[in-house]
């Protein structure tokens, strides 16, 4: 890494123009890598990464992004799916319906985080026609597209640290 992870958290924002420079293997590796280490309920590790390299598959799924071009931009989408199923086999629905998305999302903290601390930049994107970007990548129908992560380098100048709400706005000590 070549940041603090708070330094990352930071600094981090959402890119949306990308150099055509690639991603170098070692550095995508470790990035899905990170996604692999995060938390997950049971340890039941129920994400799947289609990494799309390819210009053709890239541009059919931003056009199912609603206008969001860095899909297509980017060096590397990443589509984030979830395995329902193999959450619900140990806690029934609730692990269907949201251990399997809160441990997804935790993945794709991690490799934000990576990313930003290794020097690529990023966009997560949430709005996609779900069912198409399934079958843009041929995923098998048990899976569920949660995300897509954009990766490259980008040349746009870092915005100031953004705002946040403060600790004592957002949290309440019980002791």
């Amino acid at each position: 890494m070549t940041k603090d992870v708070f330094d990352c958290m930071r600094e981090s924002n959402s890119v949306r123009t990308f150099t055509g420079k690639s991603i170098p293997e070692p550095t995508l590796s470790r990035i899905l890598e990170a996604a692999c280490w995060a938390p997950s309920a049971g340890n039941l590790q129920p994400w799947y990464f289609y990494v799309v390299k390819n210009t053709n598959v890239k541009n059919k799924i931003s056009d199912l992004c609603f206008g969001q071009h860095q899909v297509s931009a980017a060096p590397v989408a990443i589509v984030v799916m979830a395995d329902p199923s193999r959450s619900n086999e140990q806690y029934g629905e609730r692990g269907a319906q949201l251990y399997c998305l809160q441990d997804t999302a935790a993945a794709i903290q991690n490799m934000l985080l990576a990313a930003e601390g290794l020097g690529i930049s990023s966009c997560w994107v949430g709005a996609f026609d779900e069912p198409k970007v399934q079958q843009a990548v041929e995923a098998p129908p048990r899976l569920r597209a949660v995300a897509i992560i954009c990766l490259g380098y980008s040349d746009e100048v870092k915005r100031e640290v953004k705002e946040r709400l403060r600790v004592v706005e957002v949290a309440k000590i019980i002791d």
